[in-house]
């Protein structure tokens, strides 16, 4: 389980291609100050288990379903990459609950720069929108943000100086993708009303209950 909150920004120093998989080297001396082989580190928002650690770098494998899901299958050398290490247990949760397990990639659609800071909008990719609404949280690449506006296929939200400097975000151009997790409460509260709506129907499709069908 992470935060959102980034870390450190890393970079990749290689990628190894096996087939149907990937294994990555990548430099973060921050996140790797305290890890082992098994930890987890979310690497642009994707839980990653770390296979070895030296010298400030650590190596990962990304599977075929991670690499179909996120934009991770696009890093190359020279790619630089939000990092963040599990949180803790009794630490402070300073961005929102974030399982690491993307949903899907969505797209840059248009970005505004200002003196105050950003604003980037981004094309949902189809079935995700329900999960979001104005206020609410979003991580996108890894990234804990909150929802400016929410409209059809797209959602805009607001980044301040800071989160630009330490982050890929502040690199990022219309066009590029992102990794998108929605919050994970929605899924819940989704699923939970549909198993009460289900049990709230018999088996011939009438409402069950006192009076049902009359």
């Amino acid at each position: 389980m992470f935060t959102g909150i980034v870390e450190e920004l890393g970079e990749v120093v290689s990628v190894e291609d096996r087939g149907d998989a990937a294994r990555l080297r990548l430099r973060g001396p921050l996140v790797t100050g305290d890890v082992e082989h098994g930890d987890s580190i979310a690497v642009n928002g994707v839980c990653l288990t770390v296979v070895d650690v030296a010298d400030g770098e650590f190596t990962a494998d990304v599977i075929a379903e991670t690499l179909s899901r996120s934009s991770l299958g696009a890093l190359a050398p020279g790619s630089r990459v939000n990092l963040e290490r599990a949180m803790a247990l009794g630490a402070r949760l300073d961005g929102h609950l974030v399982q690491g397990h993307v949903d899907g990639t969505g797209t840059i659609a248009a970005r505004t720069d200002s003196d105050s800071g950003t604003d980037i909008t981004v094309d949902l990719p189809p079935g995700l929108g329900k999960y979001l609404v104005e206020k609410g949280s979003i991580t996108v690449d890894g990234i804990s943000l909150t929802v400016v506006e929410v409209t059809d296929g797209h959602f805009t939200v607001s980044l301040i100086p800071t989160t630009l400097a330490l982050t890929t975000l502040g690199h990022k151009q219309p066009g590029e993708p992102v990794n998108l997790e929605v919050d994970v409460l929605a899924k819940y509260v989704e699923r939970l009303l549909g198993d009460r709506t289900a049990g709230d129907r018999t088996a011939d499709g009438r409402t069950a209950g006192t009076g049902a069908g009359k």
